[in-house]
């Protein structure tokens, strides 16, 4: 029985990130189930310079029939061929916000900004800023130029809504324990016209001691210009609103990743599930007046019980 478990990171990452389960032969009529609770630090959106760790449940089923639930993703096997693994698959992609991208089932824990600090005035009980008693204010000689943004970035652009997402996946085993992996969604975005192919190397899991199994894997993400321009994009209205400079940049390559995942067997039912993913935005994402950190890191772990 050859079995991939996944983190699911529900939203709070793309869904395209989550590898595919690998076909788990089984017995007609059965399943095989993993349901736990798990923490993440990933940035609060694509370019974010601020981490924010958000508790998640961990969610993984697959079916005799070939359908499988992972994380905010779902999908159906369709081959019988053991070296191939095809089919359709549903992704949720989260909401973004001004304060960056949330899902309705986590809930942050707390944050550790990477951009810097913003003195903010304070605020009495009446809700009005207090000013200070001496005037002109100091002007402060590091302060942002015009079209230049400091703290959030995000701060006055118009909100993406949760999109859900189409597409399929198409899996190639180059050996036993190696495969292609290709996820191809459609679907996100303001207009919805937002699509996003994902193709990634993939060392399936491998014990390197009792209990202890290790997954690698490497991948980039190439977008179109729908995409980039509703997540990396600065419309003329969110100039006005935010102060950033207007910005339409085009498709192309997203991203480039590395990722690595250790599973801990504690018991025949229970696992321990951690990993880490490094991410460099390229392209016209990188160059994005939004992005405030080219090179982002997610790290996860969980508990998971086995039904």
């Amino acid at each position: 029985m050859r079995t991939l478990f996944a983190l699911a990171l529900a939203g709070a990452v793309p869904a395209a990130w989550a590898q595919t389960p690998a076909s788990n032969p089984m017995p007609d009529g059965s399943s095989d189930m993993y349901v736990g609770l798990g923490a993440v630090s990933a940035p609060r959106y694509q370019g974010s310079g601020e981490h924010r760790v958000t508790a998640l449940p961990l969610v993984q089923v697959q079916w005799s029939n070939g359908v499988f639930i992972s994380g905010m993703s779902a999908g159906l096997h369709l081959s019988s061929n053991p070296v191939l693994e095809y089919g359709p698959m549903l992704a949720v992609l989260a909401r973004r916000s001004h304060e960056g991208s949330y899902d309705a089932i986590g809930v942050p824990l707390g944050s550790l900004d990477l951009s810097g600090t913003q003195n903010k005035p304070a605020t009495p009980a009446g809700g009005t800023p207090t000013r200070p008693s001496v005037a002109p204010p100091a002007v402060d000689e590091k302060a942002p130029l015009a079209g230049q943004r400091s703290g959030n970035r995000l701060a006055g652009t118009e909100a993406i809504g949760a999109r859900l997402q189409g597409g399929v996946f198409f899996n190639y085993y180059l050996t036993p324990t190696l495969r292609v992996t290709n996820n191809l969604l459609a679907g996100s975005g303001r207009d919805r016209h937002g699509a996003s192919w994902t193709v990634g190397l993939q060392h399936v899991t491998r014990s390197l001691a009792p209990h202890h199994s290790v997954s690698l894997a490497a991948d980039l993400t190439m977008v179109n210009r729908s995409y980039n321009q509703s997540y990396f994009g600065v419309s003329l209205r969110d100039t006005m609103n935010s102060g950033n400079m207007p910005y339409a940049p085009g498709g192309g390559l997203r991203d480039v990743a590395v990722s690595a995942r250790w599973n801990w067997a504690l018991s025949p039912g229970w696992m321990i599930s951690s990993g880490a993913r490094a991410a460099r935005l390229q392209g016209d994402a990188r160059r994005s007046p939004l992005v405030e950190r080219a090179n982002n890191i997610t790290v996860s772990t969980g508990l998971a019980y086995r039904f």
